[in-house]
């Protein structure tokens, strides 16, 4: 149920302004990420919050689109990515982090004309590096604590410590604020809903693909049934003749 994302860190200049943060996830191509890359099933992620939670479903999204990605570049007084800065993209060790970033890295460079500087550290450097701030894009992912949309949509609001991108907006929690105080599911969603398309349209993140996890169960496995957080209580598992 997880997503998994690039951290846009929206104090740098270029990355400042939401017409260029706009743009990367606008130039992203999902649908070879997940078919060609890494072929396990996962969905393409067009907004921040995963589906099937508790009948939430974003309104908003960040489709592909180049041609749409290009025009804001060049509404943000960079053509064809002339007079760019080059981009830095960090993530932590892992081949298949690697690949998606190469992907990406591709992407850009293809669609928008930037040059993009991949960096790699292990996950306890890029920890203290994400803490710091000390980033330009980063790569991340959020798996919830419950099922409920608000168990992502926090991490985005001025007070969260997981938010780490220096982005923030009244406007966003004021909107949470009002869904947590709001009984009916329809107007709470309908409050989430505002919430999330206000943040796809600033964005401060990159969304790349919503989890799956793979398994190969042998026939005798009994007890084993999906769920949304992928958690198996064992006491239920069991194995048969």
């Amino acid at each position: 149920l997880g997503t998994e994302f690039y951290r846009i860190n929206v104090t740098r200049p270029f990355l400042n302004d939401r017409r260029v943060r706009r743009a990367l996830a606008l130039a992203v191509d999902r649908q070879v990420i997940v078919e060609k890359i890494l072929r396990g099933g996962q969905a393409p992620a067009k907004a921040f919050t995963a589906p099937g939670i508790g009948g939430y479903v974003s309104a908003a999204s960040i489709p592909s689109n180049p041609e749409a990605a290009r025009a804001l570049l060049a509404e943000a007084g960079y053509p064809d990515g002339k007079g760019a800065p080059a981009v830095e993209l960090l993530y932590n060790t892992s081949e298949s982090h690697r690949a998606v970033a190469e992907a990406v890295q591709e992407m850009w460079r293809r669609e928008l004309g930037l040059t993009v500087r991949l960096v790699n550290q292990e996950w306890k450097t890029v920890q203290a590096t994400r803490r710091t701030g000390d980033f330009q894009v980063l790569r991340s992912v959020w798996n919830p604590d419950y099922l409920d949309p608000l168990s992502f949509l926090n991490i985005w609001t001025s007070s969260s410590n997981d938010n780490y991108t220096g982005w923030t907006s009244p406007d966003y929690d004021q909107l949470l604020f009002r869904a947590t105080r709001t009984a009916d599911p329809a107007a709470r969603n309908a409050l989430l809903q505002q919430a999330e398309a206000l943040l796809l349209d600033a964005p401060p993140f990159v969304p790349l693909y919503h989890y799956t996890h793979v398994f190969l169960i042998h026939p005798a496995v009994k007890g084993w049934h999906p769920t949304l957080l992928d958690r198996h209580p064992y006491k239920h598992v069991y194995l048969e003749n």
